[in-house]
């Protein structure tokens, strides 16, 4: 297995976290599974990857779109958010990417950049031994647009001081990636280095 590198180019590191600093993957699909259920909708392994990265929210519109249902996003979002917070202490974290975060450190700036809320996410970091080694987090309460716009990172580098050119994106997702190339940054894709989720 390849090694995770910085670009020596790089002069800040932006982290999304699901999938990439914790594998939480697991638990947020059995999450949105067990709440979609009880609304008559099976949803896919499948579907679940390719909005990997999107709001809760966004994801419940998205839902509607595809399977014809008319969930309220906010609340089935709320009801997902809640029964993933039950079972997130079954988080694991992703050691080959928060091992960068540990050696990167007080050496260049590095921010996290989610598309999870803001409560929950300073959580997730507890759970994986991060929350010492982050002091920036944007999160989707801090976005007008999520990804795969680039507001999140774009955001992420202004926090840092650092140029967006000047900054290396560590994902999991396609939206994710697609957000890091539209801010002009170096980009990472972290699942080429290890299996993240299997469905």
């Amino acid at each position: 297995m390849q090694k995770l590198e910085i670009d020596p180019k790089a002069k800040g590191l932006i982290f999304d976290l699901d999938g990439t600093l914790a594998d939480t993957m697991p638990v947020h699909f059995v999450a949105y599974q067990k709440i979609l259920k009880k609304y008559g909708i099976d949803y896919s392994a499948k579907m679940f990857l390719a909005l990997a990265g999107v709001p809760v929210v966004e994801t419940i519109v998205k839902i509607n779109e595809v399977y014809g249902s008319s969930l309220d996003p906010e609340q089935v979002g709320n009801e997902k958010e809640a029964e993933y917070e039950r079972m997130m202490h079954k988080v694991k974290p992703i050691n080959p990417v928060i091992d960068l975060v540990k050696q990167y450190h007080g050496k260049l700036p590095i921010a996290v950049g989610t598309g999870g809320y803001t409560r929950l996410s300073w959580k997730t970091l507890e759970i994986v031994g991060l929350k010492d080694y982050i002091e920036i987090l944007v999160s989707a309460n801090d976005v007008q647009n999520p990804k795969p716009h680039p507001e999140t990172f774009l955001r992420c580098a202004e926090q840092m001081g650092v140029k967006p050119e000047d900054c290396q994106v560590f994902e999991d997702g396609e939206p994710g990636m697609k957000a890091a190339h539209a801010a002009g940054m170096m980009a990472t894709l972290v699942t080429d280095y290890y299996d993240v989720f299997k469905a």
